[in-house]
């Protein structure tokens, strides 16, 4: 895709928005998951979408990259109706897509370095070794763990492993990160590693992100804006500060 026609469906998607949810709702059978949710996500923006288990965030995240398609509403990214785009559109648009799940999703079989090697050869279809080598040492360097790259994921930390599937992800530079509860099952010195990594890749790959968490710690050190789920609603946004100050007794839990 050619970088004219990115520059015209960034424009298409209204000036600095990369991703807006209209009106989203989504049920499975009688159990109504997401309801009239409405969101942007600027160019260049940490947002994070704060909430307890079963509000349907993850759900919100699989609609912007069509795992899932909602029931009513519009999803748009860079300006496209995602659920009308083909599949051949809609792999294009991936591309462009970076998703971090909360296993990390290596492959047990592969080392770091094939790990790595693997979106550069099938996604990208580059051939050239150096080329590949350079880009995997620089992801490596940016997560920190460059003397990591012929180790198996078996012999990885649960943080590492988090480290290696981000590099995994970002190797093929996306433009938009969405981040699954990044820091669940992990110490609370490994968490606040992991969102300062987070908010490091918003600052030298100038990606936009949606953050998944419960994790308020997390949500103060990556969000630049914070919006508040319940009950498959958007009830509170804001920044960390304004509602760390609210008055409202479900968004105080959240900080005690």
């Amino acid at each position: 895709m050619s970088n004219d026609t990115k520059t015209e469906e960034i424009k298409g998607g209204g000036g600095d928005t990369v991703i807006n949810m209209c009106h989203v709702a989504k049920s499975f059978g009688d159990n109504t998951v997401l309801r009239d949710i409405n969101l942007d996500l600027k160019k260049g923006e940490n947002l994070v979408i704060l909430g307890k288990s079963g509000t349907g965030k993850s759900v919100t995240i699989k609609c912007v990259v069509g795992l899932l398609t909602q029931d009513k509403g519009d999803v748009k990214v860079f300006g496209q109706d995602v659920s009308a785009l083909s599949e051949n559109k809609l792999k294009e648009l991936r591309v462009r897509i970076g998703f971090l799940f909360q296993s990390g999703a290596l492959y047990d079989s592969m080392t770091v370095r094939e790990n790595l090697e693997f979106p550069l050869r099938r996604v990208l279809k580059l051939n050239d070794k150096k080329d590949i080598e350079n880009r995997i040492n620089e992801i490596l360097n940016g997560v920190g763990l460059p003397d990591a790259i012929d180790k198996m994921p078996s012999e990885l930390s649960g943080g590492m492993r988090k480290r290696i599937g981000l590099a995994r992800t970002m190797i093929l530079k996306p433009e938009i990160m969405l981040y699954d509860e990044p820091t669940t099952g992990l110490d609370p010195i490994t968490s606040k590693e992991i969102s300062e990594l987070i908010l490091s890749m918003k600052q030298n790959y100038h990606v936009s992100s949606i953050i998944i968490t419960h994790d308020i710690a997390c949500a103060k050190i990556t969000a630049d804006r914070i919006l508040v789920m319940d009950k498959g609603a958007i009830v509170k946004e804001g920044t960390f500060d304004e509602l760390e100050h609210s008055k409202d007794n479900f968004i105080n839990s959240f900080f005690k």
